[in-house]
């Protein structure tokens, strides 16, 4: 699957760029997607028991916006599925706490609101996750985070290897590349994380399947079955389709029947009408002192106001 990425990324770039730029750079994006998901495997330690032989394997960064070792770092804490969806400690999350939602200006509220369509996800949804991650990164910085700053300077390497390709011997204009092949890939993996998660009591009930997605099951690495990946991390990419076969029915009772037949029922119902609201339904009050750091709790009450049931359970491994 690497071999094919790479050499279609390649091949697009060095033989049909200079015959047929349109088909070429849209080669290149979908190759770029694909790079994503195969980055996505080789934080969680695929395909060889090497961490750095994984990392180098996925090293040069056709997506151009985020370092390896950030997206490795933000995603393992993403798997902590008690968080999931909580606006503070799920890095991954589109939610809004509703007091950072109050002070939000109302260009920005119409573009979250824009945002959360599925239509409006592929098209400002790639700048508004890089504005948001690289503006956290900044601060990190600045505070002079360690692992972050060796994680933007290997990013810096990979950046300087991609420009020697792309520019000085593909001919693309870096600013085209960026436009087109890094944008159109942050795109076609925003269709996969679209509809990932959503909030729900229990942690499995917020993670999605998306049963027959054919060709994009390809490109997203079988990712599409995420309740699956979410409960054995570790299995590679390509067990997750016989794992789900063999439990469907046990997958789907511990989702709450999260699931859609394929992308295309995700896009009829909500190409343009949100999925879910900005704000989360039950998230932490951004302004109430006594939450205690990585809390996470209705801001409508204190933990023991609400019936015990009601309050989110941390997630159980699957045995």
């Amino acid at each position: 699957m690497m071999a094919l990425c790479y050499g279609v990324w390649l091949a697009a770039g060095f033989w049909l760029f200079p015959v047929t730029p349109v088909v070429a750079l849209v080669l290149m994006a979908i190759a770029a997607g694909f790079h994503t998901s195969l980055q996505h495997e080789a934080l969680h330690g695929h395909p060889t028991r090497s961490a750095a032989i994984n990392e180098l394997l996925v090293a040069l960064p056709l997506a151009v916006a985020f370092p390896f070792r950030r997206f490795k770092a933000l995603h393992l804490r993403h798997h902590r599925d008690e968080n999931l969806t909580d606006p503070y400690d799920d890095p991954e999350s589109w939610y809004r706490a509703q007091g950072d939602h109050a002070v939000t200006g109302r260009p920005m509220r119409a573009l979250l609101a824009a945002n959360n369509t599925f239509v409006g996800r592929l098209v400002i949804g790639p700048p508004l996750m890089v504005f948001g991650f690289w503006r956290n990164d900044l601060r990190n910085l600045i505070a002079g985070n360690p692992d972050v700053r060796r994680a933007w300077v290997h990013h810096a390497l990979g950046l300087v290897a991609l420009t020697t390709i792309v520019w000085g011997g593909m001919g693309i204009n870096p600013l085209l590349y960026v436009g087109t092949v890094a944008y159109g890939g942050m795109s076609l993996i925003a269709i996969r994380t679209y509809c990932e998660h959503r909030w729900d009591q229990t942690p499995d009930g917020r993670t999605v399947v998306v049963e027959n997605s054919r060709i994009l099951s390809w490109l997203f690495l079988n990712n599409n079955l995420h309740i699956v990946h979410h409960k054995r991390p570790a299995v590679p990419w390509y067990e997750l389709p016989r794992l789900y076969r063999a439990r469907r029915a046990d997958w789907l009772a511990a989702n709450k029947a999260y699931v859609y037949r394929n992308y295309w029922q995700i896009f009829r119902a909500h190409a343009l009408s949100a999925k879910e609201p900005v704000v989360h339904p039950a998230r932490r009050r951004a302004d109430a002192p006594s939450t205690a750091p990585g809390a996470f709790q209705p801001a409508s009450a204190a933990p023991a106001a609400g019936p015990r049931d009601a309050m989110p359970l941390a997630a159980r491994p699957d045995r």
